[in-house]
């Protein structure tokens, strides 16, 4: 039978509302939307109460009782006080509060009045709540008793003790035992204070007599100390004629002062503080040793007072036991077992919980609970005993209660109260029974948006009488939403894992149930997931630098006004404020980090958001840095010439410390001036320092690692180190003889800081190595000394001491070493020169005894001239030319000759005093070669068709001249050439050519070799235009052009040719104004005017029938000199470099200034190197030098 909704049903809603106000679990409660939704009564509840204890503190002026409620109606309150009705309402000193049952008790003289066990009661035509228990204390000024103690008269060695039994009075209580001036008594192991306040003494002293014991009690709650009258104390000297007869009387075993007896029981509260306490007394003070039987000493156990008192701070069930103390010395032992148990308050084990029901159900309430003793359950009915409100279908079995076949007058606020000696629990249960049809408390129309791939949930709040069945159904469709993405949960909602975009679309909550049904709508919308597409990447930055976190994320279109873009810094946002002082902004998904400092480093993470998802990627930023200074330097095991040095490594900020560098400053010779002493690994933080004597030193430590060097740390003390004899000896001894008769010795003095002491002198010792004979001694205190009269280039043993006024150094290393040298006396035998080609030969040799060098062997040098040229007869002693071959060699290569020449060569040792003497001359002469480079080669005549060619034979033939090979080719300005045109000129003394069948107005270039029987020489070419008309045979020279090395191209290209040149290139020129009459004149009369100037020119140059000064310097210029034979064994370039020849006027100048030869350098490179074999291996360096131009006065001819 459906009921219907009136009065009565808003009537059974309203006590669903009343769940416990104190510890309670709700398991089913009127949801505040339906309570919006209708004017529906509720059962009272307490909202607030007063804690379980108000004490009445005197510096409080009024103590409030408080009692709030809610329910429909509203509530009415009333107070018990210990069990009866207490009407505070009829109280005139007590203030009451409108529309509450709080009261205020006012600080009055008659507080006491209102001590006792208070409850609040609230209660409407439903039923009623009840608060807890409150206990209202006004506490008594706690006070010592007033009594005038009698002395305590003690024999000395005799335990005694002094009573406080402090006043009782509200916890915590602490006790202090003092003199009348406030001085602590002193506590030791032989007087100390027990758990009960009283003191101790194990045995008395004379020392302990005296009149102000006094025993203060604090009662830190209520801010009160009560003093004890004091109390006097007299101890008697025990009188005996021999003191080891007294020390015999005073010693006994150990016994307890406290606990007495044997055995006794400890009863705690769980999560109290176990303490256990003995006291003994004896003579020797006996030691007390505390054992758990059976097991170890809790891990948390404390011994305190001396270890007289075991604590375990908030002792669990685990820490019961038996324990057991011992005191014992030397005579003697005492022992005393505590049997420790823990009890428990009341604890939860069902609670019962609020329940709502339909009406002809069975309802069960179930409530229990635990502890030490077992609590006791007391269960109410609208704050009424369960016994006195008998119903008749209701029934108690154990500790659940069962209503059968409920009904709607069986709905009521039960209390559940649980207790024992050490505490109470109460809890309240709703118990409602009714029928209501489905009520969809959710909003219909709601839009949900998710996310491809996650989760999303759709809600439905449902409340109802019986429970409802719920059911989803998704757009039009009849059947439930189902499969293993989908979940109805408990409370309704429907949950979609993994979401699709066929998942899109309209849900319908339909709930039904006995009473009814009801449903409403949702719309779903699926959205692209927000994903990060760039993330940050882990970074390790230098300090003062910027970094860049660089986060791109895509996400859907839908969202373009909703999206966001976050930065965090170890979970928190960042804030950009963007002004000058702040460290970061945000530039297209970058973010910048302006002056990285170390608080910048951590975790950043960048924060893709939108309305429905997120997306987060994270990296980690390092700022790296130096290390910080080292700090907490201490020098330490200070001993005469070394110490230890420790500190404290400063932080290496993300970069391990790969080394310490220790330095250190003194204060004589260089202070101020910091230098590397050691340096250490960078995991060491200590190092022993080998130090100089007589020193004061000061140390500072830095860190070394990837970053570079730290800043140092602060100096340390001074430390100076006592005078002692050197440690070291002079190192980098030199013994050298720059006279026959006389050994320079050389070394390398000790450091000022090396001196170890004031006195420093050097022992200078040196004897023949080759004779048996003393050492001979001199002290000096320079770093030289001259050691003369010795035998030209012997070999001696030298040895250096250093000392000082403390003593001598360690024993020197002896050093071998030779006096001075002297010219060799004899010269290398059979020397012989091997042609190798027309610039190269070598030269070899038989080495000079070594007891002819009269010294140490520096090598060889090899002195050749050229003595004429095998062109001519005639003889011309040349420069003479010097190679040097360090070592001991007996062979050499001699590069850089002339071809086709006759030489002289002589050969000599040399040492480091000079030359010896040379050889016996050695002639030779050198194969041909091909020729230098024509000097002059020039075009004397241009004509329309022709041209005039003139040329100088070289001036060095390096053979018989067989004539010269000339070539010619057709070019343009885009460097693109015509077929290569050769003339063979097989007369040696043509030095004019005549070339015909040109093309008129081209570009040609030309090229041109001399040669001999071996071959062709290097290039000279020239370029020319051959002219638009025939002009005067007295042309002047044009496009003279002195190019040193370019190559004639060896295969014609053909991309040029005679007719494309004249018919195509100036076809244009021939057809466009070449016809025209004005032109014709203006090339007349240009014509004859250039044939005047010629004229005029020619004239000028021919006076006196001879060339002028400066066709003579253009025919025969200065030639400087040529590179060898293509077939030689090197090849030298005829760029810019040139070869060794004409390089030798310098030579015979250094041979006049010393009577050794000149070195290679003189002419070549400085550096240059020789092979193993001797043979020369470096480049020679370019060398300019004059020479006599001939004077060609003989007119050139032109071959027919």
């Amino acid at each position: 039978m459906r009921l219907q909704r009136g009065p009565r049903l808003a009537a059974m809603l309203i006590m669903i509302t009343c769940m416990c106000a104190f510890h309670t679990t709700t398991a089913m409660d009127i949801p505040l939307e339906v309570l919006g939704h209708m004017n529906i009564e509720q059962l009272p509840t307490i909202t607030a109460q007063p804690p379980s204890t108000v004490i009445a503190f005197s510096f409080d002026e009024h103590f409030p009782m408080t009692c709030e409620a809610k329910g429909n109606p509203k509530p009415e309150f009333r107070w018990t006080k210990n069990g009866q009705e207490f009407n505070y309402t009829a109280d005139p000193y007590l203030k009451k509060e409108e529309n509450s049952g709080t009261f205020v008790i006012p600080k009055t003289e008659n507080l006491t009045e209102y001590q006792g066990t208070y409850r609040c009661y609230a209660s409407n035509k439903l039923g009623t709540a009840i608060s807890k228990e409150v206990e209202f204390i006004v506490p008594n000024n706690p006070k010592f008793p007033k009594e005038k103690p009698n002395p305590v008269e003690v024999d000395e060695g005799q335990p005694f003790i002094l009573k406080c039994d402090p006043p009782k009075g509200i916890p915590p209580l602490q006790v202090y035992w003092m003199t009348i001036n406030m001085q602590h008594i002193e506590q030791d192991e032989r007087v100390s204070m027990g758990l009960n306040g009283d003191l101790y003494f194990s045995h008395a002293v004379e020392k302990d007599s005296r009149r102000d014991y006094c025993c203060y009690a604090s009662f830190t709650m209520i801010r009160i100390i009560a003093q004890k009258t004091p109390m006097s104390v007299n101890v008697k000297p025990r009188k005996s004629d021999s003191s080891e007869r007294a020390n015999a009387i005073l010693e006994r075993r150990p016994s307890l002062l406290t606990p007495p007896g044997v055995r006794s029981e400890k009863q705690l509260v769980k999560g109290e503080d176990l303490e256990l306490e003995c006291i003994p007394e004896g003579i020797p003070t006996p030691q007390v040793e505390w054992v758990k039987l059976n097991h170890q000493l809790p891990v948390k156990a404390q011994l305190v007072n001396h270890g007289k008192l075991l604590m375990v701070p908030q002792a669990e069930q685990e820490d019961s036991g038996q324990y057991m103390c011992k005191a014992k010395n030397p005579l003697g032992e005492a022992v005393h077992y505590f049997t420790v148990s823990i009890e428990e308050p009341p604890e939860w084990v069902s609670e019962p919980e609020s329940q709502l029901s339909m009406i002809g159900s069975d309802v069960p309430i179930k409530c229990s609970a635990r502890g030490t003793p077992q609590p006791t359950i007391t269960w109410r009915v609208n704050g009424k005993l369960l016994r006195d409100s008998p119903v008749a279908n209701r029934k108690v079995f154990h500790d659940t209660i069962v209503l059968h076949n409920a009904k709607a007058s069986d709905s009521a606020v039960y209390q559940c109260e649980a207790s024992n000696k050490h505490g109470t629990l109460l809890s309240h249960a709703n118990i409602m029974i009714m029928n209501l049809q489905p009520m969809i408390l959710t909003k219909s129309g709601e839009d949900y948006s998710a996310v491809e791939g996650k989760g999303v949930m759709i809600h439905c709040k449902v409340f109802s009488s019986p429970p409802s069945k719920v059911t989803w159904r998704k757009d039009d469709s009849s059947e439930s939403v189902e499969g293993p993405r989908f979940l109805v949960h408990d409370n309704h909602s429907l949950e979609i894992y993994r979401v699709e975009k066929v998942d899109a679309g309209q849900y319908t909550c339909f709930a039904e149930n006995t009473e009814g049904s009801s449903a409403i709508d949702a719309v779903l919308y699926v959205k692209d997931p927000t994903r990060i597409v760039v993330a940050p990447k882990d970074q390790q930055i230098l300090k003062g630098t910027t970094a860049r976190l660089s986060c791109l994320a895509e996400y859907d279109k839908s969202f373009s006004y909703d999206f966001e873009l976050l930065w965090e810094k170890d979970d928190t946002e960042i804030a950009f404020n963007y002004t000058e002082n702040s460290g970061y902004f945000l530039e297209n998904g970058t973010l910048h980090i302006d002056n990285v400092n170390y608080r910048d480093q951590g975790v950043y993470t960048c924060v893709a958001k939108t309305p429905v998802d997120r997306a987060t990627a994270s990296a980690l930023l390092m700022v790296l840095d130096v290390p910080d200074p080292p700090d907490n330097l201490v020098l330490f095991d200070h001993k005469s010439k070394s110490v230890k040095l420790k500190w404290t490594p400063g932080d290496h900020h993300n970069s391990s410390i790969t080394e310490f560098i220790i330095e250190y400053e003194e204060n004589k010779w260089e202070p101020g001036n910091w230098k590397e002493l050691l340096r250490v690994p960078g995991n060491h933080n200590s190092a022993v320092l080998k130090l100089h004597g007589h020193v004061v030193y000061r140390f500072r430590v830095y860190g070394v690692n990837a970053v570079g060097s730290g800043f140092s740390s602060k100096p340390t003390e001074k430390y100076k180190t006592p005078p002692a004899a050197p440690d070291k000896n002079p190192e980098n001894i030199k013994i050298e003889g720059h006279l026959p008769h006389e050994m320079d010795i050389n070394w390398e003095p000790l450091l000022p800081i090396e001196h170890n002491g004031p006195g420093l002198e050097y022992k200078v010792s040196y004897r023949r190595q080759d004779v048996e004979e003393e050492w001979m001694e001199h002290t000096v205190k320079r770093h030289s000394f001259v050691v003369k009269n010795t035998p030209t280039f012997v070999p001696y043993e030298i040895k250096i001491q250093a000392k000082n006024n403390q003593g001598w150094g360690p024993e020197p290393k002896i050093v071998a070493g030779y006096s001075g040298e002297d010219f060799p006396t004899a010269a290398p035998d059979d020397v012989a020169v091997e042609v190798m080609n027309g610039s190269v030969v070598k030269v070899t040799w038989t080495r000079v005894h070594k007891d002819k060098l009269r010294g140490h062997l520096g090598g060889y040098r090899i002195n050749w001239w050229r003595l004429r040229s095998l062109v001519n007869s005639k003889r011309s002693h040349g420069d003479k030319h010097t190679l040097t071959i360090p070592g001991d060699r007996s062979h050499a290569t001699v590069p850089g000759l002339t071809p086709f020449s006759e030489y002289s060569l002589i050969v000599m040792t040399f040492n480091g005093r000079g030359n010896g003497p040379g050889s016996h001359p050695v002639n030779f002469k050198t194969p041909e070669g091909v020729p230098e480079k024509n000097p002059v080669f020039r075009v004397t005549d241009v004509q329309r068709h022709s041209v005039s060619l003139a040329w100088a034979s070289p001036l060095e033939p390096n053979g018989i001249l067989t004539g010269f090979l000339l070539k010619y080719q057709l070019t343009n300005d885009t460097e693109e050439e015509g077929p290569l045109q050769i003339v063979n000129i097989s007369n040696p003394d043509t030095t004019k050519w005549v070339l015909r069948d040109l093309e008129p107005l081209s570009k040609y270039k030309l090229y041109l070799r001399s040669c001999t029987t071996v071959g062709c020489g290097p290039v000279v070419s020239e370029e020319f235009t051959t002219a638009l008309e025939t002009t005067s045979s007295l042309a002047p020279t044009v496009g003279l052009s002195k190019s040193a090395s370019i190559s004639p191209p060896s295969t014609p290209k053909p991309r040029l040719t005679k007719p494309t040149r004249s018919s195509i290139g100036l076809a244009s020129v021939h057809e466009g104004i070449s016809t025209q009459g004005w032109f014709i004149g203006l090339m007349c009369a240009i014509a004859l005017l250039t044939l005047i100037v010629l004229i005029a020119c020619f004239v000028n140059r021919n006076k006196g029938g001879k060339y002028s000064v400066k066709e003579k310097e253009d025919l025969h210029p200065d030639v400087e000199s040529q590179g060898m034979n293509d077939d030689t064994f090197c090849e030298y370039s005829d760029n810019d470099e040139k070869p060794l020849k004409g390089s030798q006027h310098s030579l015979s100048r250094e041979i006049k200034a010393r009577d050794s030869g000149d070195s290679l350098v003189d002419y070549g490179e400085e550096d240059a190197q020789f092979n193993e074999d001797g043979s020369f291996i470096g480049e020679y360096g370019p060398r300019k030098e004059k020479r006599m131009s001939t004077e060609i006065k003989a007119s050139v001819q032109t071959p027919a």
